[in-house]
């Protein structure tokens, strides 16, 4: 029986090191992925962690937006101690759980959604007046959830540990294979990733990216592309396997 994705490529633009699972999973239906990061990711110096680590003695909840702020995050709270016992840690999707919980963390809460605003409506977080929470993130995060708990009257702090930067690659070899029709699908994970695929291309790039189907697994990246103006975009469910069955679904009704 002739796999769902056979004969197809994916274009990954995870960080390097960070596609591994995502590479795996287009390759068990079949298809063919071709790995060309778009976004790296670099830890903040503990030095620079000081005052928020120093914080953590007087938080009541702790918010991890993303893997990589459980990476990062915790390997700077590990280098002085560990999180208080009674601190209640919360994660922004199952993905971020599990490198939590990776980590030693337990008793992660978080919700069926994987964005902030699914955090935002459960209910540990309602009544939230008075409370010291630390958002642990990347630098220059999202303003929503800090903004919607200090209006419902906690006191918000940040741990910003690690940055996102453009990597330097060569995409000669990229573009060599999109332009013989070797790339059938992209898929980004962030806006960001977006803008630097688009920066790494360049002009000579430019109309295969608009012109070849991108799949995001959320809609606020999706919107981001298709202002961009990406001819057909693809708002998947969360994680790998949303990616996937994005992927899939593209590719049955459009084959």
């Amino acid at each position: 029986m002739t796999q769902p994705l056979a004969g197809r490529t994916v274009l990954v633009t995870r960080p390097a090191g960070q596609a591994a699972a995502l590479v795996q999973a287009i390759r068990t239906v079949g298809g063919e992925a071709f790995v060309f990061p778009a976004l790296a990711i670099e830890a903040v110096p503990v030095s620079e962690l000081a005052a928020a680590l120093a914080q953590l003695a007087e938080t009541d909840r702790a918010i991890f937006i993303s893997p990589n702020a459980a990476q990062f995050g915790m390997a700077a709270i590990h280098s002085g101690g560990n999180l208080p016992a009674s601190v209640e840690v919360f994660a922004v999707g199952p993905g971020t759980a599990r490198a939590l919980q990776a980590q030693g963390v337990r008793d992660v809460i978080t919700p069926a959604g994987q964005d902030s605003e699914a955090l935002l409506a459960l209910p540990q977080l309602q009544n939230v007046a008075g409370k010291q929470v630390m958002i642990v993130r990347g630098v220059g995060g999202r303003a929503l959830l800090a903004d919607t708990l200090t209006a419902r009257g906690a006191q918000v702090q940040f741990m910003e540990c690690y940055r996102r930067v453009r990597p330097q690659a060569d995409a000669a070899p990229l573009l060599a294979r999109w332009r013989a029709g070797g790339i059938d699908a992209v898929t980004v994970t962030s806006a960001e990733t977006l803008d630097n695929l688009a920066a790494l291309l360049g002009e000579a790039g430019r109309p295969l990216l608009l012109h070849t189907p991108l799949f995001a697994p959320h809609e606020k990246i999706a919107d981001a592309a298709r202002r961009f103006g990406i001819a057909h975009v693809v708002a998947t469910p969360g994680g790998d396997a949303g990616l996937v069955e994005g992927l899939l679904n593209w590719f049955r009704n459009n084959s």
